[in-house]
C-alpha cells in the first residue's frame, strides 16, 4: 500500500520561501498512470490544488500559483517537494501531498498524507 508523509517547517515568515517534502513509500513516484500533487486547505476554506508532477517528470500548476510556485522530485528517495515563494498570511494552510490515478474520468486522488499545518507569520 502506498503511504505519503509531508515534513518541512511549521512556521514560515513573510516574503520567505516555503518548502515541504513528501516521502513516498509502498510504490515508487515514476509508476506509469500516475501523477503526485500538492493540495492546501486555509483556515475555513475549501481544498485547492497547488500543482502536480506526473510520473514522466513534467509538472503542471495552477494558474493563480503558478508564478510561484515549483514542485520537484528526488526519484532515489522517492520524495517530491513543493516550494512556494514570497509567501504572505494567506498561504497559511493545511498542505497536502497526494497521488492521483488516471481513470476514464480523468483522474482522482486515492492516497494521501495526513497535511501538515503551514502559519506564514512574523
Amino acid at each position: 500500500q502506498v503511504q505519503l508523509q509531508e515534513s518541512g517547517p511549521g512556521l514560515v515568515k513573510p516574503s520567505q520561501t516555503l518548502s515541504l517534502t513528501c516521502t513516498v513509500s509502498g510504490g515508487p513516484i515514476t509508476t506509469s498512470k500516475t501523477y503526485w500533487s500538492w493540495i492546501r486547505q486555509p483556515p475555513g476554506k475549501g481544498l485547492e490544488v497547488i500543482g502536480r508532477i506526473k510520473s514522466s517528470g513534467n509538472t503542471d500548476y495552477s494558474p493563480s500559483l503558478k508564478a510561484r510556485t515549483s514542485i520537484s522530485r528526488d526519484t532515489p528517495k522517492n520524495q517530491f517537494t513543493l516550494q512556494l515563494s514570497s509567501v504572505t498570511p494567506e498561504d497559511t494552510a493545511v498542505y497536502y501531498c497526494a497521488r492521483g490515478v488516471y481513470d476514464a474520468g480523468g483522474g482522482y486522488f486515492d492516497e494521501w498524507g495526513q497535511g501538515t499545518q503551514v502559519t506564514v507569520s512574523s
